[in-house]
């Protein structure tokens, strides 16, 4: 269930957006990837999910390389990207059915229900999801990303358009989620981190600058304040 990434980079001609990191996430804690906008985040998670190859290095994903086993790893994984691409004319449930059938779900109506109502859409889930609000719309992604039950979820600013209702409704579900799968999410929000993560990585301009729990971060820098150790990595 354990995520190991080697040396992972991606260049764009002469610009190094991810630059040989190495890492790795294992179940039963919940992994913080941060860094500041253009740092290299999202196209970690890209490759990790095998929706962009690397220039160079490789990760593996419950034992399987996302190089040479990309259909393996895809299956293993629960994904909800940034901007999450949601069919906007279809129902909930229609959506949601559809993507259970894509994972091969033998109890769909069953497991539908099941998430629906997992991810508190239970009044909105006979709306078209072209309807829905943002923070609505958020939890019809991250209901696809866990629909299949996945080993491993990669979570790209999972709570971005929550109200704080919303919010602690959501982190709830993260944590639960969190005690028995492999869990990375990717968030700009320093008090998301403190209630969620138990570890952290932070990259800046590509390279990975920090690697630790978030309590061992905390006592290498004497700080109990996420947020300056954060700016003092990441400002060079």
């Amino acid at each position: 269930m354990s995520i190991e990434v080697f040396n992972l980079a991606k260049h764009y001609n002469n610009q190094k957006a991810v630059d040989e990191i190495s890492f790795s996430a294992k179940p039963g804690r919940i992994l913080g990837f941060l860094g500041p906008n253009g740092a290299g985040k999202s196209t970690t998670m890209k490759m990790l999910t095998c929706y962009l190859t690397p220039s160079s290095g490789y990760a593996e994903i419950c034992g399987k390389h996302i190089l040479k086993q990309p259909l393996e790893v895809k299956k293993r994984i629960g994904y909800l990207p940034e901007h999450t691409p949601l069919y906007t004319e279809m129902y909930v449930k229609e959506f949601l059915s559809f993507v259970a059938q894509t994972y091969g779900i033998k109890e769909i109506k069953q497991r539908v229900e099941e998430v629906i109502k997992l991810v508190g859409l239970t009044v909105e889930q006979h709306k078209k999801i072209g309807m829905l609000s943002k923070g609505y719309r958020q939890r019809v992604g991250l209901a696809q990303a866990i629909i299949h039950d996945p080993e491993v979820l990669i979570l790209d600013e999972p709570t971005s358009g929550l109200d704080p209702n919303q919010l602690t409704e959501v982190r709830n579900l993260i944590k639960n989620l969190g005690k028995n799968k492999t869990l990375i999410i990717s968030t700009h929000i320093m008090q998301e981190v403190e209630a969620l993560c138990d570890d952290i990585i932070i990259i800046n301009k590509g390279k990975l600058v920090a690697n630790s729990s978030v309590q061992a971060l905390k006592e290498q820098y004497h700080t109990d304040h996420l947020e300056s150790i954060f700016k003092q990595l990441t400002t060079s």
